[in-house]
């Protein structure tokens, strides 16, 4: 299988803090994705571009924070989160990277 172009779109990066640790304990891998990004999309961009099986995709968006830059109100981007869960036996190394 080859990767296309716009998986690389859909999933911008993993994403690794101790939740997204103790979620892969679950076989599970958090990635940040597109913001427009659903959940088909985003299970055929994890299966093509790590050639995996995936269980189940969670998403989550997280509102961006009001922060103040040298003064001047600034707003932090959106981020949308994705918990990918694999079936069992398939693993991502997030390591790596991409």
């Amino acid at each position: 299988m080859s990767a296309k172009p716009e998986h690389y779109d859909v999933i911008r990066k993993p994403i690794i803090t101790e939740k997204a640790t103790m979620a892969s304990e679950a076989n599970a891998v958090v990635f940040e994705v597109s913001i427009d990004a659903n959940k088909p999309q985003i299970k055929e961009a994890v299966e093509s571009l790590f050639g995996v099986k995936v269980k189940a995709v969670n998403t989550t968006i997280t509102k961006g924070k009001t922060k103040r830059f040298k003064g001047i109100r600034g707003r932090r981007k959106d981020v949308k989160k994705a918990y990918v869960t694999l079936e069992e036996g398939n693993t991502i190394d997030v390591t790596t990277g991409l």
